[in-house]
């Protein structure tokens, strides 16, 4: 279908998607660097572009508290979020999960304190990996306007009814401007579809309780019915994410490939460093080196069925985690090796932390963890430790 072409920053593409929804409610409280998602929605409500309820509150965990109670009412609901504001959030991330509401958040990741920074890293993502929302990572401003899209047409089928974010890198992507399609108004909505409240709270004629106690006995088969939703979840994702590429052209996968079926080395990441990380490769491959890159697209519910198709092969498997492990391995590295046990892989792995606080990974730089994966390769077992830093000022910091 014809589409419209503009330049628009990843905070821009999530608020446009935002209101091509006609969201009833979104509640926020602002923070760096997802602060213009809301500003510009709230410019949206001013202009009348939206029929929809903008409440400021007094911080982000009024905010996810206001969503939950829009949410249970019957209304369609997002807002957005970062670092310390998503922290604050987390205990009422749990509440909106385990009572199944379909809201969606953006989430600008962004380092979490202390020392104070304001630059991406994704210390806040994996805050929230264990909270039952499934989190999509867009790797670029085009990914952020299409994952919206989808968010909100994944949460609200009646067999998932599960919050969902969509992650994106604060500034790399937030603030990144780049030229992008989007839907016309009334494809957008029609693709998402006209809400359908499922137990609202404001219906008198059917009483529902929202936030019940349950004890040992029945708080284990709850918490069981949120994780069946989240695993059967997969279908409806894939489902969704089909119907858009009929619509728009542009296709997306649980796990994203590139020169991966040859690959000796290959490279795992999320995010934004997805991108350079392939310019790396194709750098590589005109010397004639056989690298790859598998980039994870769905952060929860984990891939593994799809991962495990490509990690078979190659010799070395090095995980790049944009978090500080603080006493163990990454969180990413965690997932990768638990798929290579489960299906008796034995590829050497090797865990990399990078970028944190928004140090820059380059083209460079990654040339260097695929020589030294290489290494590994030749010498068919790891000679390298475990976990290792790159661009880290001061060898000496590194404890690995």
């Amino acid at each position: 279908m014809e589409q419209n072409r503009i330049v628009w920053d990843g905070n821009m593409a999530a608020s446009q998607a935002m209101r091509q929804a006609k969201i009833d409610v979104v509640a926020a409280y602002p923070i760096t660097p997802s602060t213009p998602i809301v500003q510009n929605y709230s410019q949206f409500v001013a202009d009348g572009d939206v029929d929809g309820e903008f409440v400021m509150v007094e911080s982000e965990h009024s905010a996810m508290s206001a969503c939950v109670g829009a949410a249970s009412a019957g209304g369609r609901v997002a807002t957005a979020t970062s670092s310390q504001g998503y922290a604050l959030m987390i205990e009422v991330l749990y509440q909106a999960s385990g009572m199944r509401l379909p809201i969606v958040l953006n989430a600008v990741n962004r380092a979490l304190a202390a020392p104070l920074n304001i630059h991406g890293d994704h210390s806040d993502m994996y805050l929230g990996r264990d909270a039952g929302w499934i989190n999509m990572v867009a790797n670029n401003p085009q990914e952020v306007y299409d994952l919206n899209l989808c968010a909100f047409k994944i949460a609200e089928d009646y067999s998932v009814r599960l919050p969902v974010a969509v992650n994106q890198d604060g500034f790399l992507v937030s603030h990144t401007t780049e030229a992008l399609n989007y839907l016309p108004d009334d494809e957008a909505y029609k693709f998402i579809g006209d809400y359908k409240p499922h137990n609202p709270m404001l219906d008198p004629e059917k009483p529902v309780t929202y936030g019940a106690q349950t004890e040992g006995e029945w708080h284990y088969e709850h918490k069981m019915r949120h994780e069946h939703a989240m695993y059967n979840s997969f279908g409806v994702i894939e489902k969704v994410l089909a119907e858009y590429k009929e619509l728009s052209g542009r296709e997306y996968k649980f796990v994203e490939t590139y020169q991966v079926d040859d690959a000796e080395e290959i490279i795992i990441c999320m995010g934004s460093v997805a991108g350079t990380t392939q310019l790396a490769v194709d750098k590589l491959r005109a010397e004639g080196k056989k690298v790859g890159l598998v980039s994870v697209r769905l952060w929860r519910p984990f891939p593994k069925e799809e991962l495990a198709k490509y990690l078979g092969k190659t010799k070395t498997i090095t995980v790049l985690d944009r978090s500080a492990p603080l006493g163990s391995t990454g969180a990413l590295y965690n997932e990768v090796a638990a798929v290579m046990v489960d299906n008796g892989y034995n590829a050497v792995l090797l865990n990399y932390v990078y970028g944190l606080g928004g140090r820059d990974m380059t083209i460079d730089h990654l040339t260097e963890i695929f020589n030294s994966a290489k290494e590994c390769s030749d010498a068919g077992k790891r000679v390298k430790p475990l976990i290792q830093t790159i661009n880290l000022r001061g060898k000496e910091l590194s404890f690995y």
